[in-house]
C-alpha cells in the first residue's frame, strides 16, 4: 500500500504514536472487533503503538465499580493514548450498549487530568444490512462531548458478514479502501495536532478554575458545588418570603 507519507510523518516523532481502539460487541464473531483489528494492523504498519481493548467483563457504569480491573485498564489506556478509534455495530439505529458503556467509563475529568481532551478520534460502524450513518453520527457527538478532535473521514460497512474472510481479514473492496483512508488520515492528523494538543485544548474557564482552586475539579465536585449553591439560593428565597412587608 502506498502509505509512505503517513509512515514518514510518524517516523519523524521521537516516540511512536499511541492509539487505543474500542469496539462495541461481545459476539464470538464480532464484525466490529474484526474491523477494530483491521485498523490496528494498519496503524501498526504505519509505525504506531496500538492497544485494542477487550470489553468483556466491563461492568455497567455505576458508582461502586471504579476499582474494577477492566475499568482501571480502560481508563489507563485512554490516558495513555494520543488518539483513538471507535468501531460500533449499529443496533436499533444507534450504537450498542457495549460501546456506550466503554465511553461512559472514560471520565471527562479526574482531578486535573482530562483523559480524552485534545486527542484525535476516528469513528466507524458495521451494519448487518444496508449502509447507514446513524452510528458514526452518534459517535461524533460523543467524541465532541469528550473534547476530542474527530477526523473528517469515517467508514460505514454494509453487510458486514460478507466483508471478511473466515480468518477475520477484510476482503479487498472499496469499503476496505475506505478503512485504509481513515487509518491514514488519523495518523496524519494526529502527527499534525499532537505536538500542539496542549495549546489547542487550553481553555480560559479551566485556567480560571486552576487559579481559583489550584487544580481542575472533578465532575462530581462541580456537581456537588452546583447543588449546594442551588440549595443555598432556595433557602434564601424562603427566608426572604418570611420578611414582613414594610
Amino acid at each position: 500500500m502506498d502509505l509512505a507519507q503517513a509512515k514518514e510523518m510518524a517516523s519523524q516523532r521521537s516516540q511512536p504514536l499511541k492509539f487505543l481502539v474500542l469496539y462495541g460487541s461481545l459476539r464470538e464473531r464480532s464484525y466490529s472487533k474484526l474491523m477494530a483489528f483491521e485498523y490496528a494492523r494498519l496503524l501498526e504498519h504505519m509505525g504506531a503503538d496500538v492497544r485494542v481493548f477487550d470489553p468483556s467483563g466491563l461492568p455497567m457504569k455505576d458508582e461502586v465499580s471504579v476499582t474494577n480491573p477492566k475499568v482501571v485498564e480502560l481508563r489507563l489506556l485512554s490516558e495513555w493514548s494520543d488518539g483513538q478509534v471507535w468501531v460500533s455495530p449499529e443496533q436499533h439505529g444507534t450504537i450498542t450498549g457495549v460501546m456506550k458503556t466503554q465511553i461512559d467509563w472514560i471520565p471527562l475529568a479526574t482531578g486535573s487530568v482530562r483523559p480524552t481532551q485534545g486527542r484525535t478520534l476516528a469513528v466507524s460502524q458495521v451494519n448487518g444490512g444496508s449502509q447507514s450513518f446513524n452510528t458514526v453520527n452518534t459517535l461524533r457527538i460523543l467524541g465532541r462531548w469528550m473534547r476530542m478532535f474527530t477526523i473528517p473521514n469515517q467508514a460505514s460497512l454494509p453487510k458486514a458478514w460478507t466483508a471478511f474472510t473466515p480468518g477475520g481479514r477484510m476482503l479487498p473492496s472499496s469499503n476496505r479502501e475506505r478503512v485504509v483512508d481513515v487509518a491514514e488520515e488519523l495518523v496524519r492528523v494526529t502527527c499534525l495536532l499532537d505536538p500542539h494538543s496542549e495549546m489547542l485544548s487550553d481553555r480560559f474557564s479551566e485556567r480560571k478554575e486552576r487559579a481559583e482552586h489550584g487544580r481542575l475539579r472533578t465532575q462530581a465536585e462541580t456537581e456537588a458545588l452546583k447543588k449546594a449553591a442551588e440549595e443555598g439560593m432556595g433557602a434564601g428565597t424562603k427566608e426572604d418570603q418570611k420578611l414582613p412587608v414594610a
